[in-house]
């Protein structure tokens, strides 16, 4: 899952993000309002953690243009100790947790856990599922029909990404910035190559048809291999 941390204090932001990167979180990173809200505006996080006091713009004018956006990803404020007020404010504005600073490494994450959790729809220990599907997220596995896929890194990175957004359409420009990073070099073709790899895959388990080809968009995890958009084929 990926992660995007916004947080201007750079020691604390360093720790941060080695902290979730030990924890194989994929982490993207900010230390400014504006900077934060445009990488957030991408849509390729599965959540957000974000500092209110930032420079050039707070924490709460960010999370209020993703609120007003239709951005629904889950959000944790961090907040200074004595600020009661401003987390009362972004709790109203829709914000999902508040994290009082300092705080202890433990707490971060099981918060964070808390609110990807929600994602996986209450699933045990990260385990996320469809039809047949099924990955877990803290192993890193993937499963069809209860059986190990033996997947690279990338392609449970992708089949994750695909089960979190079923019954999505998903660009290859998303698909390529939620698994290769919004920093990646790697080209659109790169998608197709680990589309086809994951495919093969599934194939022995007759899963590969889960994954449908939306004609010069990209791809989209559907159980039923009936579409109902005439753009797909699968």
């Amino acid at each position: 899952m990926r992660i995007l941390v916004v947080e201007d204090d750079r020691p604390l932001l360093d720790a941060i993000v080695a902290v979730l990167k030990e924890e194989a979180y994929q982490v993207d990173e900010a230390d400014n309002g504006p900077d934060g809200l445009y990488i957030a505006e991408q849509d390729v996080h599965d959540m957000i953690v974000l500092d209110v006091n930032l420079p050039g713009m707070n924490g709460l004018s960010v999370l209020s243009e993703l609120r007003s956006g239709g951005s629904m990803k889950p959000v944790l404020l961090l907040t200074a100790r004595d600020s009661v007020e401003d987390r009362v404010r972004g709790l109203d504005l829709g914000a999902d947790d508040y994290l009082v600073k300092p705080f202890a490494t433990p707490e971060l994450l099981a918060r964070i856990r808390v609110l990807l959790r929600r994602l996986s729809q209450g699933a045990p220990d990260g385990e996320l599922n469809y039809g047949r599907l099924a990955v877990k997220c803290q192993l890193m596995e993937g499963y069809a029909n209860g059986k190990s896929l033996k997947l690279t890194l990338k392609e449970f990175e992708l089949m994750e990404c695909l089960i979190l957004n079923r019954e999505q359409i998903l660009t290859k420009e998303q698909l390529l910035d939620r698994v290769w990073g919004i920093d990646s070099e790697a080209g659109l073709g790169v998608v197709d190559v680990y589309v086809h790899y994951l495919r093969k895959k599934l194939a022995p388990h007759d899963c590969d048809r889960y994954i449908h080809t939306v004609r010069g968009v990209g791809y989209m995890l559907k159980e039923k291999s009936r579409c109902s958009i005439e753009a797909v084929r699968s």
